[in-house]
């Protein structure tokens, strides 16, 4: 959706909710206005101007780049300005992002004769449906993602290197983000051996990578403003028959889950197929989180991949339907506490009616002797 669309949406929304103007301060949903990223930048449309309030250090380029909006300096105390060019723009009611601020920032912000009315997620409608650039620097990074996989997968290849803690090996994974031309990782990659990998988010530590074990690399990477997210589960000598079985009912359970990806269908149906699935191998209880994310900007975006009944009745997060456009993550997993855990992930494209796959990373458990 080019920026025309966007701003046309918010001023529908300003009508819709009788605001005279309003005040984004969150970061993600600034660079998916402008594609621009500032450490210390609002946005505020008013029914007729579109600004563009940042500091010193990135005015300048600002300027330069940002032709279809009025870039202001801010100057001195941010909150004082910001409180001064709101009372110059005399309106009446200002919107703002509740789940964006402070509330410090909320009571600063008091303006006299100046309403002000929170709203949460709010572009939720607009960054759920990626547009043709989004997509493509998405599929971008996830080409990238496989390269840092691959290289991770020959260091492990090297016996010479099993001195290796999982800090080690995460070090090595974010070298080569930068080498490849990321601007670094979308979440702390989690590598996770042995017995760490039961716990789903386990912080990758100074322990040594071990042989004759699982390892679990969960990791991501940032491709021109747009994260990534991906997991594998190796291991690394001879694997036991029962993680051997365990890993086939994971890489199953991805696939009947995938299956479900069509569009008109509920999201929540991929996480109710893939538990009702788990339940009927009696390992359902060693499920321990929602079985996707929305991806874009941020890692975690809508829609969440989850299913739960309360009272017999559907949550009001279950009547998501799945569109063309949408791109979400799969990632089931199984984790048995003090033994292992096993979990894998794509991020899956929804186009032409159906689920679509870009990682060249194929699902069979790979083996290192």
């Amino acid at each position: 959706m080019n920026l025309i669309k966007k701003l046309e949406w918010i001023r529908d929304f300003l009508e819709r909710n009788k605001l005279s103007a309003f005040l984004f301060t969150s970061p993600s949903n600034i660079f998916y206005l402008t594609r621009f990223k500032s450490s210390n930048a609002f946005i505020i449309i008013t029914k007729e101007k579109n600004f563009f309030l940042t500091d010193a250090r990135y005015f300048k380029k600002a300027k330069e780049e940002l032709k279809d909006w009025e870039v202001v300096l801010i100057k001195n105390d941010t909150l004082s300005f910001l409180r001064k060019f709101i009372r110059g723009l005399k309106i009446e009611t200002l919107g703002f992002e509740k789940d964006a601020i402070t509330y410090e920032f909320k009571e600063k912000l008091r303006i006299k004769k100046v309403k002000t009315k929170g709203f949460s997620k709010v572009l939720k409608h607009l960054r759920i449906i990626k547009d043709e650039e989004e997509l493509k620097l998405l599929k971008e990074g996830i080409k990238k993602t496989d390269e840092v996989y691959k290289y991770a997968l020959d260091l492990l290849k090297n016996k010479e290197i099993f001195n290796l803690t999982e800090l080690n090996l995460r070090g090595f994974l974010v070298s080569k983000i930068f080498e490849l031309g990321g601007e670094g990782e979308s979440f702390p990659a989690i590598v996770a051996s042995g017995k760490n990998s039961a716990l789903p988010h386990w912080q990758s530590s100074n322990n040594k990578i071990q042989m004759n074990a699982p390892l679990l690399i969960d990791m991501g990477m940032i491709w021109k403003g747009y994260c990534t997210d991906f997991t594998r589960t190796l291991y690394i000598g001879n694997p036991a028959s029962e993680f051997k079985k365990m890993y086939e009912i994971v890489k199953t359970a991805w696939y009947k889950g995938f299956e479900k990806v069509k569009s008109g269908v509920l999201v929540s149906e991929i996480d109710k197929t893939i538990r009702e699935y788990f339940k009927t191998k009696e390992v359902d209880n060693f499920f321990l989180h929602a079985t996707g994310h929305g991806i874009g900007i941020e890692v975690h975006e809508p829609p969440r991949i989850y299913y739960q009944k309360i009272n017999n009745k559907k949550r009001k997060n279950d009547i998501t339907v799945i569109e063309d456009g949408m791109v979400f993550t799969i990632e089931p997993g199984l984790y048995f506490p003090n033994e292992f855990g096993i979990r894998l992930e794509n991020i899956v494209f929804v186009e032409n009616g159906r689920g679509e796959i870009y990682s060249e990373i194929d699902l069979e458990l790979k083996i290192l002797d």
